[in-house]
């Protein structure tokens, strides 16, 4: 499973079994803000949210920009990855 970024439709995207899970995003100065993600129920449970949100950490670290999680679940697994978090500045909503 490959993530792409789609900077057209600001979204990151995971395509599987037919299906799009999409972390949805905007840039705001310096600032990528992650508004929201979606995984479809048939898909859930599989990381797919995390690849997604690792996806942006990555694109943040080679850029030197900064990560806004206003979406709760990015939030959420930012803080409960410490390690990978820490690659990339967080201001924290």
């Amino acid at each position: 499973m490959t993530v792409t970024d789609n900077p057209s439709a600001k979204r990151f995207e995971l395509v599987e079994d037919g299906q799009l899970a999409e972390l949805v995003y905007r840039f705001d100065g310096d600032r990528m803000v992650l508004i929201h993600t979606e995984v479809p129920e048939a898909l859930e449970g599989r990381g797919l949210g995390g690849q997604l949100v690792r996806a942006a950490i990555g694109h943040a670290a080679e850029r030197g920009i900064i990560l806004v999680p206003r979406c709760p679940f990015a939030r959420r697994w930012l803080e409960r990855h410490p390690d990978e978090a820490g690659r990339v500045t967080i201001e924290w909503p």
